[in-house]
Formats: C-alpha cells, structure tokens, sequence
C-alpha cells in the first residue's frame, strides 16, 4: 500500500478498535447513554433488553480488540456487518433515522478499512498486487 494510504488506514483502523471497545464496555456501566432506548421492539419481544445490551457489549469489545489486534481485515468486516445490523434495528424503531444514517455511513467506513487491509496485506501473505499503472499509449 502506498504511503499514502497508510494514515487514512491507521485512523480507521485505531478509530474501530477504540470506539467499539469504549461502546461496549458502557453496554455495562451507562455512562454514555441508555442503549436500551435504541432498540427495536421486534428485539425486545424475544430477549430483555439488559441481556441484549450485555451480549452487544461483548461483541462489541470483541470486535475492536480483534481490530486492534491487526486482524483489520475480518474485523473490518465484522464491524461493517454489525453497523449494517445496528442501521436496521434503529430503522425498525420507527425513530433514531439520523442515528442510522450516521451508522450506514460507518459500516461504509468499516467496510473501506477491510478493502485497505487487504491491499496493505493480501490474504495468504505476499507482496500486495498492485493495479497496472495506464500508460498513455
């Protein structure tokens, strides 16, 4: 990956390794928000919302170490799925719109940092494939 591509990899990559890792540890404590408030009935009418809340918080913990562990490539992955996920459960509220708005646009982000790390390191090791560069014939 060129070098300038190696900022923008490290925002993202530090931004999704900390960020889920503050989420989910307040998942415990509320500190930040009440989650619960976030979520749709359709998840309420099958589990409570404070187990629900715990498990998020796990995966959530989960995801940003796996991200900042290095492993940006599944973890990139895994984020964008889980924001894609999130972005429905709020659609499904009737309410928090903007909310899913802003979370559709982060698992676009998540999604880029997965792209990044598979061009920074190609899956099975190597030296990165890099495009052909066009040559004005």
């Amino acid at each position: 990956m060129s070098e300038r591509m190696e900022a923008p990899y490290w925002a993202l990559r530090i931004a999704f390794g900390v960020v889920p890792i503050v989420a989910g540890l307040d998942k415990f404590v509320g500190l930040l928000t009440d989650w619960e408030a976030y979520l749709s009935p359709l998840v309420t009418a099958w589990v409570p919302a404070s187990l629900f809340m715990k498990i998020v918080g796990v995966i959530e913990i989960a995801a940003g170490a796996i991200v900042l562990a290095g492993m940006t490539r599944f973890g990139g992955y895994l984020i964008a799925a889980w924001l894609v996920a999130i972005t429905l459960n709020l659609l499904t509220t009737g309410r928090y719109f903007d909310i899913a708005a802003r979370d559709a646009v982060l698992a676009v982000a998540a999604f880029t940092l997965a792209r990044l790390s598979e061009v920074r390191q190609p899956v099975g090791g190597g030296e990165a494939v890099r495009p052909p560069r066009n040559r004005a014939a």
